[in-house]
């Protein structure tokens, strides 16, 4: 637990929250609030005189010239902890900061309307921004934040050559006089103390820009626990949360904060004993992971002896490490799509190659599951040409996509062959609704297998498996089961799919329940179907991480859980504490009953009592159970 001192005047204003967000990283932590955007939206804005054009035109350049050298300078700070994606982000946006196009626009602003520099910057940014707006291409559209953010690096950097607090430059300060600088953080903030960042959102050269800043914890008002926010926070441990709407309208730079990003909530300017509660509850929860991490190294088991297998779901290659530190016995789900976002070309083999070389070497000898790209639905690529659907989660996405595209496809497949001269992989295909799509995945697989040998490469074996996330899947997993390597069990879109529900929609959270009845009933029809099989099955989903949902999952005939790093040691003093035979007792008597609601109840009313500690997660009781029928 980490707290910065109450900074005078803050108590003064009243306390606000909790706010709800998105939890994006877990943690509990207290310190003093930077706004990275409080100057949004108040942009000096004065008329000059002719005589000072060239003053104005000056600063441009210097403004620019900064801005360069701030994002040069976290790129070299970065380069060995980054991937290549994020190290492009950055590279684009110094291009973006140098375009003729940008300067031309600024310029005319200046000369031609007698606006100071902050004021043309906007206004020209404004203009470029309503240009990717009109652009067809989805991914494009997207760009307009890319802008935004060159033009808040500008308007960061012109804040530096103002001599006075206001924010303007002195009228009296003669003409072609340098700029006066004050000493400032490049890109975003350099504090000296533990801070928390709070913003309307944050690119990947914000975040990267903090590895070695005592920041401590991260709130944004968008944001998903996909975005690149939070799977940076998750990936350097700093509590996060995301989504939280509306949060710059509350806080102020230097108010007291408290990230909640167990519970997914924020207080600014919390009382004594809020504040006092947050600390002890932040304090219990670091202590019970230290503790639970001790025992990561131990076998996992059941408490009658039953083994388990955990493994973790990672983006980057930082969380595969920090996986295998937190216990995990491989990876279960690595998520390639990544390596296509944010780029406007497509990544070579060889550069795909080199990447998953390295996480199979990292984790070695533990097994690789490397999914093929999920791309379509939220998730989009500049150079893939995607069609405008009215419903994407239900259009071109993931394995069709790939049949679409199999040039890309095939790209991606002697990759992960390549690959796997190196350690255990397995390839995985999602979002697979016929036995046609795996059949002409696996022909492409073995066309793939006879480039790279004739191209004289190494390779290795890669067993083929498919995600059982459309019901359409699961209800012929017996099916599947006959030509399918392994199972892995998404429960997240298949819970989505299942029960018609938008599983980004907060408004109808409370009904995407996995326990409900449909989903129990295609999650042990998939299992049974594997052990008839005898292949092996993991959960990758959500379930998979939540303590009573995994025992569950056990009494279904589950024996491998798939998860986010940070919920291993969890899940496996969960295991530790119940035995095979109560959990098959447990999920006999789930099945019988009729609504999420009740199976959750006959679920926690058995094991709550032991698992009180884990359940509570931050707090020393559990949370109570549902009480509704």
């Amino acid at each position: 637990m980490t707290e910065a001192s109450i900074p005078p005047g803050s108590a003064a204003r009243l306390a606000v929250g909790p706010l709800h967000g998105i939890a994006g990283s877990p943690g509990v932590v207290i310190a003093t609030a930077l706004v990275l955007e409080a100057g949004r939206g108040n942009v000096p804005r004065r008329t000059i005189i002719r005589e000072e054009i060239p003053l104005e035109l000056e600063r441009y350049r210097d403004a620019v010239d900064e801005a360069k050298a701030q994002i040069g300078e976290v790129h070299g700070r970065v380069a060995q902890k980054l991937p290549a994606e994020h190290l492009q982000i950055l590279e684009a946006y110094q291009a973006m900061l140098g375009d003729p196009a940008l300067a031309t626009s600024v310029q005319r602003e200046i000369k031609d309307k007698l606006r100071n520099c902050e004021w043309a910057v906007e206004i020209a940014v404004q203009q470029m921004t309503r240009e990717f707006d009109m652009m067809d291409d989805p991914y494009l559209r997207e760009r307009k934040h890319d802008v935004a953010f060159v033009g808040d690096r500008l308007q960061r950097a012109l804040a530096l050559s103002v001599p006075t607090s206001i924010g303007v430059i002195r009228v009296s300060q003669p003409p072609g006089m340098k700029p006066i600088r004050r000493p400032t953080p490049p890109l975003g903030v350099r504090v000296a103390q533990p801070t928390i960042i709070v913003a309307h959102d944050l690119s990947p050269a914000d975040t990267a820009a903090m590895i070695r800043e005592p920041i401590v914890g991260i709130v944004t008002e968008v944001g998903t626990r996909t975005s690149h926010t939070a799977i940076m926070a998750r990936a350097l441990e700093i509590p996060a949360v995301v989504g939280v709407t509306g949060v710059l309208e509350h806080v102020r730079t230097g108010d007291t904060v408290v990230v909640d990003g167990l519970r997914g909530e924020v207080l600014v300017r919390p009382s004594t004993e809020a504040a006092d509660r947050a600390r002890e509850r932040g304090d219990r929860h670091l202590s019970r992971t230290q503790q639970l991490r001790q025992r990561t190294r131990e076998p996992t088991t059941l408490a009658c002896g039953t083994p388990m297998s955990l493994l973790a779901n990672v983006e980057l290659p930082t969380e595969a490490l920090l996986a295998i530190e937190h216990g995990a016995e491989g990876i279960g789900l690595y998520r390639t799509e990544f390596l296509y976002i944010d780029r406007k070309d497509l990544p070579s083999e060889d550069e795909q190659y080199e990447l998953y070389r390295t996480i199979v070497q990292m984790v070695s000898p533990r097994p690789v599951t490397l999914r093929t790209f999920d791309l379509g639905g939220d998730k989009f690529a500049a150079s893939i040409p995607m069609p405008e659907e009215m419903n994407p989660a239900l259009g071109l996405r993931s394995v069709r996509l790939a049949l679409r595209e199999r040039g890309i496809f095939l790209t991606q497949l002697r990759a992960m062959i390549r690959a796997a001269a190196h350690g255990e992989v397995r390839v995985m295909v999602p979002m697979v609704a016929s036995l046609t799509e795996l059949r002409e995945v696996r022909q492409l697989l073995d066309r793939a297998i006879d480039e790279v040998r004739a191209a004289k490469k190494e390779f290795g074996h890669t067993p083929l498996g498919v995600m059982i996330e459309v019901p359409a899947a699961a209800v012929c997993a017996d099916l599947f089961a006959r030509e399918a390597a392994f199972f892995s069990l998404g429960t997240n879109d298949l819970v989505q799919y299942t029960l018609a529900v938008d599983r980004s929609s907060q408004g109808l959270a409370s009904l995407a329940s996995p326990f409900d009845p449909s989903v129990l009933r295609l999650a042990r029809f998939t299992a049974q179907a594997a052990m008839n099989a005898d292949i092996p099955m993991s959960v990758c989903g959500a379930m998979a991480s939540d303590p009573l949902a995994a025992l569950l999952l056990v009494g279904l005939g589950i024996r491998t859980l798939s998860m986010e790093a940070a919920a291993i040691a969890e899940i496996k003093e969960t295991l530790r504490r119940v035995t095979l035979e109560e959990c098959e007792q447990i999920a006999e008597e789930a099945m019988t009953k009729d609504t999420a609601v009740a199976v959750e109840l006959c679920i926690a009313e058995y094991f709550a009592p032991r698992l009180s500690d884990i359940l509570g997660g931050d707090d020393e009781t559990p949370p109570p159970v549902p009480a509704r029928t």
